[in-house]
């Protein structure tokens, strides 16, 4: 996805990632230095270089080496097929339930250094402009069978769910209670059901009817 990865099979490049997950997390990006990491490693800088262009490079490549791609694997399983939204559904159910991670704190300390660092900001852009494309499909596919209305803005409703993850990154960062699942899980059908093209309709009847209704 970054351009950082590697071949699997190198044992320092893994060395190299779990130190700088290690110091990103300890001192933040702004902190971290390239020697402390390759010094943790037990290499020197020159392990880093010969391997990533620099800094901001080396924090991209822990943060995918500490998360994954939870969108890429349901589509592989391919769980999903004819609901479209069902995948929606899943993946914010699992806001609530994930625990905050490594990958996730590194996300983090990538945002915050991103308002100083543009090289770190272009890299975020790319990352969830990748992330875009994808779930840009997902909503079109479901467009194409009235599981969400065509009448709706795509990126609208793209970047609403990109607000959703990233409030709850910021949740987990300083430990605020989540809803409980079933709760969330009952809201989210519910929203789902709201954008369909028959929910549409539905919203747009009972506004009618009480537009109508005599007042009081």
């Amino acid at each position: 996805m970054s351009g950082a990865a590697l071949p699997n099979g190198d044992p320092t490049r893994d060395r190299l990632l779990s130190a700088a997950a290690e110091v990103f997390a300890e001192k933040g990006y702004d902190g971290a230095g390239v020697q402390e990491i390759a010094r943790r490693a037990g290499f020197t800088t020159g392990a880093i270089y010969g391997r990533f262009r620099g800094k901001a490079q080396l924090l991209l490549a822990a943060m995918e080496a500490n998360s994954h791609d939870e969108f890429e694997e349901l589509f592989a399983e391919r769980h999903f097929e004819g609901r479209a939204t069902d995948i929606l559904t899943t993946v914010g159910s699992h806001l609530v339930t994930d625990e905050f991670d490594s990958g996730q704190a590194l996300l983090l300390e990538a945002f915050v250094a991103a308002r100083r660092d543009p090289e770190v900001a272009g890299m975020l852009r790319r990352i969830i402009e990748e992330r875009t494309v994808s779930l840009t499909a997902l909503v079109d596919e479901a467009k194409s069978t009235g599981a969400i209305d065509p009448g709706l803005d795509t990126r609208s409703i793209v970047r609403f769910c990109h607000s959703v993850a990233l409030g709850f990154l910021l949740f987990g960062a300083i430990d605020l209670d989540r809803p409980d699942p079933v709760p969330w899980e009952a809201l989210l059908s519910r929203l789902v059901d709201a954008v369909a093209v028959d929910g549409i309709a539905g919203h747009l009847r009972t506004g009618a009817a009480d537009a109508s209704r005599p007042a009081d």
